[in-house]
Protein backbone atom coordinates (compact mmCIF):
# COMPACT_ATOMS: atom_id res chain seq x y z
CA UNK A 1 0.00 0.00 0.00
CA UNK A 2 1.08 3.57 -0.65
CA UNK A 3 0.34 6.51 1.64
CA UNK A 4 0.50 9.96 0.10
CA UNK A 5 1.72 11.99 3.02
CA UNK A 6 2.55 15.52 4.13
CA UNK A 7 4.92 15.92 7.08
CA UNK A 8 3.06 18.95 8.48
CA UNK A 9 -0.47 17.60 8.14
CA UNK A 10 -2.23 16.51 11.34
CA UNK A 11 -4.58 14.36 9.28
CA UNK A 12 -1.73 12.53 7.56
CA UNK A 13 0.03 12.04 10.88
CA UNK A 14 -3.14 10.56 12.38
CA UNK A 15 -3.14 7.90 9.67
CA UNK A 16 0.53 7.05 10.09
CA UNK A 17 0.25 6.89 13.89
CA UNK A 18 -2.72 4.57 13.41
CA UNK A 19 -0.65 2.36 11.11
CA UNK A 20 2.10 2.13 13.72
CA UNK A 21 -0.35 1.32 16.50
CA UNK A 22 -1.95 -1.56 14.60
CA UNK A 23 1.36 -2.94 13.29
CA UNK A 24 0.87 -2.04 9.63
CA UNK A 25 3.44 0.74 9.23
CA UNK A 26 5.93 -1.59 7.54
CA UNK A 27 3.34 -2.38 4.86
CA UNK A 28 3.06 1.26 3.82
CA UNK A 29 5.21 3.02 1.27
CA UNK A 30 5.08 6.61 2.50
CA UNK A 31 5.31 9.09 -0.37
CA UNK A 32 5.69 12.79 0.53
CA UNK A 33 3.47 15.26 -1.31
CA UNK A 34 3.02 18.99 -0.83
CA UNK A 35 -0.51 20.33 -1.23
CA UNK A 36 -2.29 23.58 -0.46
CA UNK A 37 -5.52 25.25 -1.59
CA UNK A 38 -3.59 27.50 -3.98
CA UNK A 39 -1.08 25.04 -5.49
CA UNK A 40 -2.52 22.16 -7.48
CA UNK A 41 -0.77 18.81 -7.08
CA UNK A 42 -1.82 16.84 -10.14
CA UNK A 43 -0.83 13.43 -8.78
CA UNK A 44 -2.91 13.96 -5.65
CA UNK A 45 -5.88 15.29 -7.65
CA UNK A 46 -5.86 12.14 -9.77
CA UNK A 47 -6.49 10.12 -6.62
CA UNK A 48 -8.57 12.55 -4.56
CA UNK A 49 -10.76 15.17 -6.26
CA UNK A 50 -10.33 17.40 -3.22
CA UNK A 51 -6.58 17.55 -3.88
CA UNK A 52 -5.70 16.72 -0.28
CA UNK A 53 -3.57 14.20 1.55
CA UNK A 54 -3.58 11.73 3.13
CA UNK A 55 -4.57 9.35 0.38
CA UNK A 56 -4.13 5.59 0.72
CA UNK A 57 -3.55 3.70 -2.51
CA UNK A 58 -4.46 0.08 -1.96
CA UNK A 59 -2.67 -2.83 -3.57
CA UNK A 60 -5.39 -3.08 -6.24
CA UNK A 61 -4.75 0.55 -7.25
CA UNK A 62 -7.90 2.02 -5.76
CA UNK A 63 -7.58 5.00 -3.43
CA UNK A 64 -9.15 5.91 -0.11
CA UNK A 65 -9.55 9.32 1.53
CA UNK A 66 -9.97 11.12 4.00
CA UNK A 67 -8.07 10.30 7.20
CA UNK A 68 -11.11 8.91 9.04
CA UNK A 69 -11.92 6.53 6.20
CA UNK A 70 -8.30 5.42 5.91
CA UNK A 71 -8.07 4.79 9.64
CA UNK A 72 -11.20 2.65 9.57
CA UNK A 73 -9.75 0.67 6.67
CA UNK A 74 -6.46 0.13 8.54
CA UNK A 75 -8.38 -1.12 11.56
CA UNK A 76 -9.52 -4.18 9.57
CA UNK A 77 -6.45 -6.20 8.43
CA UNK A 78 -4.84 -6.79 11.83
CA UNK A 79 -5.37 -9.18 14.73
CA UNK A 80 -4.75 -6.82 17.63
CA UNK A 81 -7.23 -4.75 19.65
CA UNK A 82 -9.42 -2.65 17.39
CA UNK A 83 -8.78 1.09 17.43
CA UNK A 84 -12.45 1.72 16.67
CA UNK A 85 -14.20 -0.06 19.56
CA UNK A 86 -17.11 -2.38 18.87
CA UNK A 87 -18.95 -1.86 22.17
CA UNK A 88 -21.46 0.96 21.62
CA UNK A 89 -20.58 3.19 24.59
CA UNK A 90 -16.85 3.08 23.90
CA UNK A 91 -17.38 3.33 20.15
CA UNK A 92 -19.41 6.54 20.23
CA UNK A 93 -17.12 8.07 22.83
CA UNK A 94 -14.08 7.33 20.66
CA UNK A 95 -15.68 8.54 17.43
CA UNK A 96 -16.86 11.72 19.13
CA UNK A 97 -13.29 12.48 20.18
CA UNK A 98 -12.17 11.87 16.62
CA UNK A 99 -14.79 14.36 15.43
CA UNK A 100 -13.63 16.87 18.04
CA UNK A 101 -10.04 16.44 16.84
CA UNK A 102 -11.17 17.12 13.29
CA UNK A 103 -12.86 20.30 14.46
CA UNK A 104 -9.76 21.38 16.39
CA UNK A 105 -7.68 21.10 13.24
CA UNK A 106 -10.26 22.94 11.15
CA UNK A 107 -10.46 25.78 13.67
CA UNK A 108 -6.67 25.94 13.89
CA UNK A 109 -6.33 26.10 10.12
CA UNK A 110 -8.84 28.93 10.06
CA UNK A 111 -6.90 30.83 12.73
CA UNK A 112 -3.75 30.44 10.67
CA UNK A 113 -5.53 31.79 7.60
CA UNK A 114 -6.57 34.89 9.53
CA UNK A 115 -3.15 35.46 11.12
CA UNK A 116 -0.31 34.28 8.88
CA UNK A 117 -1.50 32.73 5.63
CA UNK A 118 -3.98 35.18 4.14
CA UNK A 119 -2.60 38.54 2.89
CA UNK A 120 -2.90 41.04 5.75
CA UNK A 121 -5.45 43.26 4.02
CA UNK A 122 -7.84 40.31 3.64
CA UNK A 123 -7.68 39.03 7.21
CA UNK A 124 -10.85 39.02 9.30
CA UNK A 125 -10.14 39.43 13.06
CA UNK A 126 -13.68 38.48 14.07
CA UNK A 127 -13.30 35.14 12.29
CA UNK A 128 -9.95 34.58 14.03
CA UNK A 129 -11.45 35.32 17.43
CA UNK A 130 -14.45 33.09 16.81
CA UNK A 131 -12.25 30.16 15.86
CA UNK A 132 -10.03 30.71 18.91
CA UNK A 133 -13.15 30.52 21.08
CA UNK A 134 -13.83 27.07 19.58
CA UNK A 135 -10.30 25.97 20.40
CA UNK A 136 -10.50 27.14 24.00
CA UNK A 137 -13.93 25.57 24.54
CA UNK A 138 -12.64 22.30 23.13
CA UNK A 139 -9.58 22.39 25.38
CA UNK A 140 -11.85 22.87 28.39
CA UNK A 141 -14.08 20.00 27.23
CA UNK A 142 -11.04 17.73 26.96
CA UNK A 143 -9.79 18.73 30.41
CA UNK A 144 -13.14 17.66 31.86
CA UNK A 145 -13.09 14.49 29.77
CA UNK A 146 -9.71 13.35 31.05
CA UNK A 147 -10.42 14.52 34.59
CA UNK A 148 -13.47 12.23 34.65
CA UNK A 149 -11.62 9.14 33.44
CA UNK A 150 -10.04 6.45 35.56
CA UNK A 151 -6.35 5.65 35.14
CA UNK A 152 -7.30 2.55 33.14
CA UNK A 153 -9.55 4.54 30.83
CA UNK A 154 -6.92 7.24 30.35
CA UNK A 155 -4.39 4.65 29.19
CA UNK A 156 -6.64 3.28 26.43
CA UNK A 157 -5.33 3.79 22.91
CA UNK A 158 -8.06 4.04 20.30
CA UNK A 159 -8.94 6.22 17.33
CA UNK A 160 -10.20 8.99 19.62
CA UNK A 161 -6.93 9.13 21.53
CA UNK A 162 -4.87 9.00 18.33
CA UNK A 163 -6.91 11.78 16.73
CA UNK A 164 -6.78 14.07 19.78
CA UNK A 165 -3.05 13.55 20.30
CA UNK A 166 -2.16 14.27 16.69
CA UNK A 167 -4.46 17.31 16.57
CA UNK A 168 -3.01 18.78 19.77
CA UNK A 169 0.54 18.12 18.61
CA UNK A 170 -0.18 20.04 15.41
CA UNK A 171 -1.71 22.96 17.32
CA UNK A 172 1.44 23.11 19.44
CA UNK A 173 3.64 22.74 16.34
CA UNK A 174 1.94 25.74 14.73
CA UNK A 175 2.08 27.88 17.91
CA UNK A 176 -1.69 28.17 18.03
CA UNK A 177 -3.46 29.01 21.32
CA UNK A 178 -1.92 26.88 24.05
CA UNK A 179 -3.92 24.09 25.67
CA UNK A 180 -1.74 22.81 28.53
CA UNK A 181 -1.67 25.73 30.96
CA UNK A 182 -4.40 25.40 33.60
CA UNK A 183 -5.47 21.99 32.27
CA UNK A 184 -3.42 19.47 34.28
CA UNK A 185 -5.38 16.35 33.33
CA UNK A 186 -5.28 17.08 29.60
CA UNK A 187 -1.61 18.03 29.80
CA UNK A 188 -0.64 14.88 31.70
CA UNK A 189 -2.48 12.65 29.23
CA UNK A 190 -0.99 14.47 26.24
CA UNK A 191 2.58 14.38 27.59
CA UNK A 192 2.29 10.63 28.20
CA UNK A 193 0.87 9.96 24.73
CA UNK A 194 3.70 11.91 23.09
CA UNK A 195 6.12 9.26 24.37
CA UNK A 196 4.46 6.44 22.49
CA UNK A 197 6.69 4.94 19.77
CA UNK A 198 4.05 5.75 17.16
CA UNK A 199 4.29 9.46 17.99
CA UNK A 200 8.07 9.49 18.24
CA UNK A 201 8.29 7.85 14.80
CA UNK A 202 6.08 10.47 13.10
CA UNK A 203 7.37 13.97 13.95
CA UNK A 204 5.78 17.00 12.35
CA UNK A 205 8.05 19.10 10.12
CA UNK A 206 7.90 21.70 7.37
CA UNK A 207 5.87 24.68 6.30
CA UNK A 208 2.78 25.07 4.16
CA UNK A 209 3.61 26.60 0.79
CA UNK A 210 0.81 28.63 -0.83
Amino acid sequence: MKLLYQTHSPYARKVLVMAHEVGLADRLEVIPHETSPTLRNEEVFQLNPLGKVPVLVRDDGTSLFDSSVICEYLDSPHDGPKMIPAAPTQRWRSLQLQALAQGLCEAGISVRHETVRRPARYRYPAMRDGQIEKLVASYDFLEQEYASRSAAETSIVDIGAIAIATALSWLAFRDLPAFESGRPHLSAWYRAFLQRPSMLATPLAGETVD
